[in-house]
Formats: C-alpha cells, structure tokens, sequence
C-alpha cells in the first residue's frame, strides 16, 4: 500500500466535520475546557488508491502544538504513528518545545500509544471531564473497557 499524507485543505473542512459528528460525538472536539473546531484547524490526511486512511488535526498555540485528534482507520498498519511524525517534524521545523495530547482516562489504546512512540505522562486533571460534558453532554459517563471517563491526561514530547 502506497500511502501519502497530504495536508488539510479548504475542500475537506466538510469531510471532517461530518468524521467529527461520526465519531467525537459533535462537530466540534473539547480539550482543556476549550472548544476545537474542524475549520480552527490544521492538519493532516493519510490516504491511498484515493481512500482515506487516517486524519490528524491540531493547533499551535505560542512555542507549542496542541494534537487535537488522532484516527486511523485500519489499525496496526503504521498509519497513526506516521502522521504523528509527521506533525512532530513540522514542529521541529517551526522551532516549537513541544508537541502535546490530551486523552481521557478510559482511553487505554491511546495511552499506549502515545508512550510507545516516546510521549511522556505530564499531567492529569482530575474530574476535568465534569466540565467537559457541560459544554459536550453527549459525553458518556463510562468509556472503553467499562472503566469511567472522569480525568483528562496530558502527554507531551519535548523537542
């Protein structure tokens, strides 16, 4: 499989939209207390023969990025791991200190993850996910594994 990563572009804002409503439970994803919208976003689409493989958004806020989202849509192919790198490299090349990501407690693939590829813990925020549901209430109370959605977790790379 040939695979290419392009970079977001005007024409696929919609696209992400409808992948936000699908699958982060809005069209809109929160972090920190803060409201991220596809069209407020950067980012990156894997693809190949034309189909879509993988979508990563993110923020640069100062001296730092923000991941916003991570999905790949076929899991153990590397997908995930190369777009990340991706955004890694274009940090380093815009000079920031890190690159850093939020997931909640439940998100154990996530949390794996992220440390294989030499993201460090760095925070975590108890019960951030109280406020979180006040302004994303689709939000469920129990996640994967049945294990409760209750604090967000901060990982980071420094660069």
């Amino acid at each position: 499989m040939k695979m290419k990563i392009k970079k977001i572009k005007n024409d696929d804002i919609k696209w992400i939209k409808e992948f936000f409503r699908e699958h982060w439970g809005g069209d809109f994803i929160v972090s920190r207390g803060k409201i991220h919208r596809p069209e407020e976003l950067k980012g990156f689409i894997a693809e190949a023969d034309n189909k879509k493989l993988g979508l990563i958004t993110f923020k640069i806020i100062g001296k730092e990025l923000e991941i916003i989202s991570l999905n790949s849509f076929l899991q153990g192919k590397g997908i995930g791991t190369r777009l990340v790198k991706k955004v890694i490299n274009l940090a380093k090349d815009e000079k920031l200190k890190r690159v850093w990501v939020v997931t909640t407690n439940d998100n154990l693939n996530a949390l794996r993850f992220y440390q294989k590829i030499n993201f460090h813990l760095k925070k975590i925020y108890p019960n951030a996910m109280d406020f979180t549901r006040k302004l994303k209430p689709k939000i469920p109370k129990i996640g994967k594994n049945g294990i409760p959605i209750k604090d967000e977790i901060e990982l980071e790379i420094r660069l």
